[in-house]
């Protein structure tokens, strides 16, 4: 279990000590719950009067919280921050793999940068390079042509088809798909034509695609997920869609094909955006919402119901059926009593 003093700690995060820094700790913690030896944060003003019976070792928080507080502080203007980067330095998440396995099945034409790992059962296709120290999980299937860029993860079954690249200190979990067909067919008189799929994967640095996400290979032209992404488990990435930098994108959200999306959006759980859609840079869809329109400026987007009485939703479901009689009606009264100039 990785120690570190709390001095050490204030230098990696940058943090105003108010304590004893010889005072160790190992681990990271809930305020109420957290014990000697870890570390726990403060940023809701709500849960302030936990600090009257935490036993942490010590404390991120602001400034004028930590005034009252009479244990070892940490200071930070963003207090869940320095904890995000607390969890990692103490982090003891064990690697995807380690070595070499025996088992695993190599093409010779592959090449293996210094320090890579891979597990049990993995299958590595021609042509493929994988960068320095990367870890490959058992049991993953990586196509011909693929490219992973250095320290990248993949996690257990995770399934590459070819000719998908990633760069840099890339996460990917267990059970994603990468570079699948996307959903493309003609349909001559009631018989479906498949349209071979024959564009790539690009994922820039650092992206983090979370266990069962599906991300489809392009039609013709590559599908794209830039820097920074995080992509959370179960979404659905048609072909052709582009996402921009630093967008995040909460579980059970579908895109359809040619999507793009900006940098820096916000996208939450259950969303379903519609085909050859742009989404502004900036947006923050809220859970459950749909999107049949361009999005073309920042800002906070909803438009799913609240859950209500089933009785309730019975009669209101019928009342929506019945909004453009009642919006016509409005409006012919409304000419009938308006004065005349």
């Amino acid at each position: 279990m990785k120690a570190v003093s709390l001095k050490q700690l204030a230098e990696h995060l940058g943090a105003e000590l108010r304590g004893d820094g010889d005072v160790t700790v190992s681990s990271v913690a809930p305020l109420e719950k957290a014990a000697a030896g870890q570390v726990a944060f403060l940023s809701n003003p709500k849960l302030k009067q936990q600090l009257e019976v935490t036993q942490a070792s010590a404390v991120i928080l602001k400034a004028d919280m930590a005034d009252d507080y009479q244990g070892n502080a940490l200071v930070l203007a963003d207090p869940y921050v320095g904890f995000a980067r607390t969890a990692q330095l103490l982090d003891t998440t064990p690697k995807a793999a380690d070595s070499i396995h025996p088992s695993a099945i190599i093409d010779p034409s592959a090449k293996l940068g210094e320090g890579v790992a891979i597990g049990a059962n993995v299958v590595i296709g021609a042509n493929v390079v994988l960068g320095e120290k990367v870890q490959i999980g058992p049991g993953t299937v990586i196509g011909q042509d693929c490219i992973i860029g250095s320290e990248s993860i993949l996690w257990a079954n995770v399934t590459l088809y070819h000719n998908v690249h990633m760069g840099q200190a890339c996460i990917i979990h267990a059970g994603a798909v990468l570079g699948s067909d996307g959903f493309g067919y003609a349909n001559e008189r009631g018989k479906w034509i498949k349209i071979p799929q024959t564009g790539g994967v690009r994922i820039g640095n650092r992206v983090e695609i979370g266990s069962g996400t599906t991300v489809d290979r392009g039609a013709l032209e590559h599908t794209e997920i830039h820097d920074g992404c995080i992509i959370d488990n179960q979404v659905q990435i048609a072909h052709n869609d582009i996402i921009g930098e630093n967008t995040a994108i909460a579980g059970c959200t579908v895109l359809a094909g040619s999507v793009t999306i900006g940098r820096h959006c916000i996208i939450g759980g259950s969303c379903a955006i519609s085909g050859h859609l742009t989404i502004a840079d900036g947006v923050h869809l809220s859970g459950a919402t749909n999107i049949t329109n361009d999005v073309k400026e920042p800002g906070l987007y909803s438009s799913a119901t609240v859950a209500m009485d089933n009785r309730l939703w019975r009669k209101n479901t019928v009342r929506f059926r019945q909004l453009d009689e009642l919006f016509t009606r409005v409006r012919k009264l409304e000419k009938s009593v308006t004065p005349k100039e």
